[in-house]
């Protein structure tokens, strides 16, 4: 059997001679995210999933022929029973208890003899207590049929092999771990062998182990921890990185200022952050022509930072730095490329007016030879692939934790749809900007495919920086929400989607088999989000709308490449905005995060604008771990990383860095800083093929808006508030006095 990690399954039958294995199915949730209980179940042949949540429960399906756990709506007349021991599922009639009713799950109380019921229907709750004190098995007085035996209960021993109360050999693991106490074992995947010759397949993930034979599915067993109480409190760390100046090479393709930078850098190391983020600009990499790569000044900067004790996220930057908010420097795409577009323009964005915009290249050209015979994916994969040839001692060494693969402008998978250049300003709705001939070409084959060979792309959507209800588009009973509108706008953000997963492919290909992991960042539109039509997001790309999810489909896009969702703007509060604009940081930032969570892939974070007070490193603080420090493990949600913006002389003064350190302290929850992600529940391993590409059908099955996770209005892990920014500010004249 292939090796297995934590937060996955592998469902195996014993219905041949050897087992017969699926491919390994990524939880909704797993230990990077520190969920609560997951329990597996089998119910009328199928294997389902339970998710235990504060107050509430949700159930996924596996799919086999998908290889993939789809959300469940209703159980029928079924009842789940989630038990110490095992879980089981019966129909409601078959209950012994009265009072339980189908469409429910029973969770067991581990300290009482209390059950409480979720019902799917509705989503409430009521507690249930049983006839007599004690925990819930269950007992085959709810279930005719158990056919699992007590000699079947696991426990963890003192060596390399496991054995259970009559005898249960666990012979194994194939994989394995040491964690807490000298001598307990991890154990990640097992060949399970009954006294009596049968073989069943075990398999670990978290502190919980399911046993899967033929005859019964699933058994789920509870291990007990072996985990001291500060490897218990690491499991809630989250490291911190620190984005580089954008013009630390200039455009030049020089590593100007080296000296000033390494002893920033020694500051951040003294503060403990974990990395720093830095854009490597394709610009200045190819700048002198075709495949013509010059890695050189970027080597002297890896080096530097590897001295110094830091990792490194490294942004493939094919976008153009300048021309969004907070770019300070210029630094275009390579001008060869430039050329190209002065011949052909529709290789940029366009807009309805006509006007190109050069900060990345329009995915209409992402399969057009345009460029001396390869296509714009062609470009980014050979880039990608001169990077990692040229960098290979870096990735090597562990130095690269992260790529992140430049998807659009600003590096984010969107449409350039509010360009400052062009005029647009804050809270503008945007346009579209797919009005170029590629893109056009593309619509109108689509439209003709579904039956519409007169539909055209959107005229009545209005200009970058009108309001939505000024437009016939985005008003109220407006285009959007006719048929031709909810066409466009499917198609406008399916070639998104297609552009990030054809783009991602590429970047998986090139780095396969290194120490690393890709992501994807994804813009914080947050302005128009309290309105129904969402005009801001729809321009960008994101369709997302209050009974339709913009971004789960991205996020499941993502599972495909077991690649990082990186969202921004999470240091934002709502009572920060504008009334006029609508605005609502917090429940996007809610959205979008449970978007990925419930998708199962990691999360990660950045602020969108420099900010160094204790109010918005409470906000990050709070989204990062939206339920706060769990004292016993992993806690219920996490991100696996958070990037701070930006390294500058503003954030390395006194207060500012004091307080910045504190930040640090609170995200590594108030423990020393922790160079092996392993300990922290984050390994990085070899990076392995991208999975079959999903069916863009069921991506959409995504659009179903769910329930977000519930966060916490506060973090438990504060920087301080007003009186320490009091204490501050006497500190700092106290100081100035005695100097």
């Amino acid at each position: 059997m292939p090796p297995a990690s934590g937060g996955k399954v592998v469902v195996v039958g014993f219905d041949e001679p050897e087992p017969r294995v699926t491919d390994f199915l990524v939880l909704p949730w797993t230990m990077a995210h520190g969920t609560l209980n997951k329990d597996l179940v089998e119910s009328g042949g199928e294997l389902m999933m339970v998710a235990l949540f504060p107050g509430y429960v949700n159930v996924f399906k596996l799919d086999m022929a998908n290889r993939r756990w789809v959300a469940v709506k209703s159980l029928g007349d079924q009842v789940l029973f989630v038990g110490r021991r095992r879980s089981e599922s019966l129909p409601a009639d078959d209950c012994v208890i009265s009072g339980l009713r189908g469409n429910c799950v029973y969770v067991t109380s581990y300290v009482s003899n209390k059950i409480m019921e979720f019902s799917m229907e509705d989503g409430s709750q009521r507690e249930i207590c049983l006839p007599e004190k004690r925990t819930w098995s269950p007992r085959t007085e709810f279930h005719r049929r158990i056919q699992l035996r007590e000699r079947q209960k696991v426990f963890a021993a003192r060596s390399r092999k496991v054995y259970a109360s009559d005898g249960l050999l666990l012979d194994g693991p194939t994989m394995s771990k040491r964690v807490g106490a000298p001598q307990a074992v991890t154990f990640e995947e097992y060949k399970v062998i009954l006294p009596d010759g049968t073989a069943l397949a075990m398999h670990c993930f978290g502190n919980m182990i399911a046993i899967f034979d033929w005859q019964s599915p699933v058994s789920i067993h509870r291990m007990p921890t072996f985990l001291t109480q500060q490897e218990r409190m690491l499991a809630n760390y989250v490291p911190v990185y620190v984005m580089l100046p954008l013009g630390v090479v200039v455009a030049e393709n020089v590593f100007e200022k080296a000296e000033e930078l390494r002893n920033q850098l020694k500051k951040l190391r003294a503060a403990d952050v974990d990395g720093v983020m830095v854009d490597v600009w394709w610009g200045i990499i190819e700048a002198l022509g075709p495949k013509k790569y010059d890695w050189s000044a970027y080597r002297q900067l890896f080096q530097m930072v590897k001295e110094e004790g830091l990792k490194l996220q490294a942004i493939m930057s094919f976008h153009q730095c300048g021309g969004n908010v907070g770019d300070i420097v210029n630094i275009p795409i390579p001008q060869w490329v430039r050329d190209i577009g002065k011949k052909d323009p529709d290789i940029f964005y366009t807009n309805r007016a006509g006007t190109r915009n050069e900060e990345y290249l329009t995915i209409g050209a992402d399969n057009q030879p345009l460029f001396e015979g390869r296509t714009a994916v062609e470009l980014y994969g050979d880039y990608m692939k001169s990077f990692r040839e040229n960098m290979a001692d870096f990735l090597e060494a562990g130095l690269i934790t992260d790529i992140e693969v430049g998807l659009g402008p600003a590096g984010e998978l969107r449409y350039p749809s509010y360009p400052q250049p062009q005029g647009w300003a804050f809270p503008g709705i945007g346009e579209f900007q797919c009005y170029g001939k590629y893109l056009q070409a593309d619509f109108k084959e689509a439209a003709t495919k579904a039956g519409h060979p007169e539909w055209e792309l959107p005229d009545d959507a209005g200009e970058y920086n009108d309001t939505p209800d000024s437009t016939k588009f985005f008003a109220e009973n407006g285009t959007y929400l006719t048929e031709k509108g909810k066409f466009f706008l499917t198609w406008y953000s399916n070639k998104l989607i297609e552009h990030g997963d054809q783009i991602l492919d590429a970047a998986n290909q090139a780095f396969l088999g290194c120490k690393t992991k890709l992501a994807a960042k994804v813009s914080g539109i947050h302005w128009w989000y309290r309105v129904d039509n969402h005009a801001a997001e729809l321009t960008a790309g994101y369709y997302n709308l209050n009974n339709r999810d913009g971004y789960r489909t991205i996020a499941r896009m993502l599972t495909r490449h077991d690649a990082i969702l990186n969202f921004t703007c999470v240091e934002m509060r709502d009572s920060e905005q504008t009334a006029e604009a609508k605005s609502a940081p917090e429940e996007l930032v809610q959205q979008v995060l449970s978007a990925g969570w419930r998708e199962g892939i990691e999360l990660a974070c950045e602020n969108a604008l420099n900010r160094y007070d204790r109010k918005a490193y409470n906000q990050i603080l709070r989204n990062c771990r939206p339920n706060g420090v769990n004292r016993d493990g992993p806690p219920k949600l996490r991100v696996t990383a958070m990037t701070y913006l930006r390294l500058s002389d503003e954030l390395l003064k006194a207060k500012n860095y004091r307080i910045f350190k504190t930040f640090v302290r609170k995200m590594h929850a108030d423990q020393d800083y922790c160079p092996d992600p392993s300990k922290y529940f984050k390994p990085i391993k070899p990076m392995e093929r991208s999975k079959p590409k999903i069916p863009l059908e069921v991506i959409l099955e995504a659009t179903e808006p769910m329930k977000p996770f519930p966060f916490d209005p506060v973090t438990d892990m504060s920087v301080g508030g007003d009186f320490a920014d009091f204490v501050d500010d006497m500190f700092n004249k106290i100081t100035s006095i005695l100097n």
